[in-house]
């Protein structure tokens, strides 16, 4: 297994000049015409690059010390067995039998250009469309297991993440004491939901199913950005469409779930996970900016990261996941 450096680096991308990205691109083969748009991605750094002949593509560098070659070649391949099975998602383009490119220290991958809308989560029946294509993903997803990249449990993003948060002296310490104790709390909330749960199915993910991720066209939908596949439930893939207050997330999840089951059965012990799942996330978000805050890219970004707000919310927001776990699981079966 190729080994990486996982330190974080002050300024990972500031030699990724536009000139770098053109040559990167031009080194397999391709002519550019010099065309150079920066998309919004945070984590690596995407371009759309304009071709001599033919339609733009789109170059992906990968943050150095995120994924090994291997885990990035296995999410490519996923993307692949998806695309294969006709669900629609973006999947890198094979170039001289190689997905994963590289230009000096650079590693690179090439997709196809594809446009899109932000899906309509307030209608029932764009709900019930993407459930029936996460059920088809999931079903691919079943088929194999990942061999390198990882799983989402509540070590890694739960216990881990909040461990770094408090070690590292993010929290302010006027508020430390605070976020320690819900924190503490969250996370046994979080425990006795995946007990509850029990052992409910892992398979490949999506990982990140925000709407940002799914693109709407006159012809449906299609996912992007695989980057975060790794193994889990597949509530996990669900919960992100939901949104509003309870009743209003039970609408939805039944709207998703109308569609999901008519390719897949749904286990609903795994309605246990669900604001366990968003619990989780929380906590993880919150100490993904605090190990990317010296890419300058990320204060331009989120400003409000290092100010005590941000944690006096963070403590209001764990404590309303506390009591969102206590309530149980939406009533959507007898």
């Amino acid at each position: 297994m190729t080994s990486i450096d996982t330190a974080p680096r002050p300024r990972p991308y500031a030699e990724l000049t536009p000139d770098r990205v053109l040559d990167a691109v031009e080194s397999v083969g391709l002519r550019v015409d010099g065309r150079l748009l920066a998309l919004n991605s945070y984590e690596n750094r995407v371009y759309q690059v304009g071709l001599d002949a033919g339609a733009p593509v789109i170059a992906k560098f990968y943050r150095a010390g995120r994924w090994t070659d291997e885990q990035i070649l296995e999410e490519h391949a996923f993307a692949q067995a998806l695309a294969d099975a006709e669900i629609p998602v973006v999947a890198p383009i094979v170039h001289q039998g190689r997905t994963l490119l590289r230009h000096q220290d650079l590693r690179f991958s090439l997709s196809p250009r594809r446009g899109g809308r932000d899906p309509e989560l307030d209608d029932p029946a764009v709900l019930r469309r993407l459930g029936r294509l996460l059920a088809r993903l999931h079903n691919v997803g079943a088929a194999a297991a990942f061999e390198h990249r990882p799983a989402l449990t509540i070590r890694s993003f739960g216990e881990e993440p909040g461990a770094y948060l408090l070690d590292a002296g993010w929290v302010p310490p006027e508020l430390e004491p605070a976020y320690r104790s819900v924190l503490h709390q969250a996370l046994g909330e979080v425990r006795a939901c995946f007990e509850r749960a029990g052992a409910v199915a892992q398979l490949r993910l999506h990982g990140d199913c925000h709407r940002g991720n799914i693109l709407w066209t006159d012809a449906g939908a299609h996912f992007v950005d695989l980057d975060d596949a790794r193994s889990g439930p597949a509530m996990q893939d669900l919960w992100m469409l939901l949104a509003g207050e309870r009743e209003e997330m039970t609408a939805q999840l039944g709207a998703v779930l109308a569609g999901y089951r008519e390719f897949r059965d749904f286990d609903p012990r795994e309605l246990h996970l669900l604001e366990a799942l968003r619990t989780l996330r929380q906590i993880h978000f919150a100490a993904w900016l605090a190990r990317r805050w010296q890419d300058p890219a990320f204060p331009d970004a989120f400003p409000w990261f290092d100010e005590p707000r941000f944690w006096q919310d963070q403590v209001l927001a764990l404590r309303e996941q506390i009591a969102a776990m206590q309530e149980g699981p939406l009533a959507l079966f007898d």
